[in-house]
């Protein structure tokens, strides 16, 4: 919309410039743009639509330059600027995340394909999907919906709590708590180890007095510390793409003397973009929780 009205404002410019050139027989210079159209006199209609035609295709020369390094600005703006600082490439940078509440964790190093992070203790809002894979849309949605609607209001308080990122999804039975309340809430929990739940990571002030969902099929868990090693890749996620990012994850992992990943860990998969989100730009986690090869030895011992 920006590049149209400027396009609109300098052809009118150019417009003007045309009359004046025509009456006077001189060069003229559009002042906002720095084009030049030259009309004289006896030139024919032809000659002054090519002239016209000229100064259009040299503005919008300018005009996609300007919007390419407004887009760039945008895009600093409205990115997370710890992580865009962090990153470690272009790409990283442009797959960085709004501002927004996440997951509390402490880096401990990075390596060439994964990062291992010390996870804190964190409060979710958690629901069992309905599909028996965790990305599909009709499954997904229906999650996404009813976790929304707790965080948004549906509760024992009516209280609208602030979005977080990322939407969290993972198989299998959750190693959370169940947190303690005055009005109990029921568990859903899935029937098998196939099933796949997602999860809205709580804004840290509830970690205490999360308010009580109305949706039975809602859960609310403290999610204790721990240790994870996490792939971040772009486009969008699928159980394909899951898989294969799992894969190269513990292969890499394999050639790490440091850490090993825990015996039964299930990936866990964060999305952190709306949408509407491009592809490129969209940041996505695989974790994999792990445990420290010398913390093994010793207990073994």
């Amino acid at each position: 919309m920006e590049t149209m009205q400027c396009a609109t404002a300098t052809t009118t410019g150019i417009g003007s410039l045309l009359l004046r050139g025509a009456a006077k027989g001189r060069s003229s210079r559009s002042r906002g743009n720095h084009m030049r159209v030259v009309m004289r006199s006896g030139t024919t209609a032809n000659s002054n639509r090519l002239s016209l035609l000229q100064a259009l295709s040299q503005t919008a020369a300018v005009q996609s330059q300007r919007s390419l390094q407004s887009l760039i600005s945008d895009i600093t703006k409205y990115v997370n600027p710890q992580m865009s600082k962090d990153a470690r490439n272009l790409e990283e940078a442009l797959m960085s995340v709004p501002d927004l509440e996440t997951i509390p964790y402490d880096l401990v190093r990075r390596e060439a394909d994964y990062e291992i992070r010390d996870v804190r203790p964190h409060v979710v809002a958690e629901t069992t999907m309905s599909g028996r894979s965790g990305f599909d849309f009709a499954s997904s949605g229906q999650a996404f919906n009813t976790l929304a609607a707790y965080l948004f209001g549906k509760n024992s308080r009516r209280s609208e709590m602030s979005m977080t990122t990322p939407v969290i999804t993972n198989r299998g039975q959750s190693r959370g708590e169940k947190m303690e309340m005055t009005t109990p809430v029921i568990q859903q929990r899935g029937s098998g180890d196939e099933q796949w739940r997602m999860s809205f990571v709580l804004p840290a002030k509830y970690n205490n007095d999360a308010p009580v969902p109305e949706d039975l099929s809602v859960s609310i868990r403290n999610i204790p510390g721990k240790k994870v090693a996490v792939m971040v890749f772009s486009g969008f996620v699928t159980d394909d793409e899951v898989k294969r990012r799992e894969q190269a994850l513990r292969r890499a992992l394999l050639k790490d003397p440091v850490v090993r990943v825990k015996a039964n860990a299930q990936p866990e998969v964060a999305q952190y973009n709306p949408p509407f989100t491009l592809p490129f730009m969209r940041r996505n986690e695989l974790a994999l929780e792990i445990e420290d090869v010398f913390t093994i030895n010793v207990a073994s011992q």
